[in-house]
């Protein structure tokens, strides 16, 4: 018998980015539910193939320049293909004063369990 998921969000030690939170797909789902903010740090041609609907897109390599595009004051939920690059972006997000958790599994994963998604370039 498994135990049920917790709400509190796990935390990846990887390496250079220890304690980075990082939340499932059924956290992320409820968060997008109540108008939470997703971005996602893939390039623009890996955003247009998939993405989940709703996610702004900001590349990593942009996200120093533009995070003031990301609200402070609320938690941010950052996506990437499989969980690698948004680690990177929540741990920088955290350490610019950001609430930042990573999904864990990324695109890829969210797309696999057949939830939804969404096609096309950024608007």
């Amino acid at each position: 018998m498994s135990e049920p998921e917790s709400s509190q969000p796990r935390y990846a030690v990887t390496g250079s980015h220890p304690q980075v939170p990082e939340v499932g797909f059924d956290e992320l789902s409820v968060a997008l539910g109540s108008g939470a903010p997703l971005v996602d740090v893939r390039m623009p041609d890996e955003y247009a193939v998939v993405h989940v609907p709703g996610a702004v897109l900001i590349p990593l390599p942009e996200l120093a320049t533009r995070a003031q595009e990301v609200a402070k004051g609320r938690r941010v939920y950052v996506i990437c293909a499989s969980g690698g690059r948004s680690l990177v972006a929540a741990e920088a997000l955290n350490k610019a004063g950001w609430d930042a958790v990573s999904v864990a599994g990324g695109t890829k994963g969210w797309a696999s369990e057949g939830r939804p998604v969404s096609r096309g370039p950024a608007v």
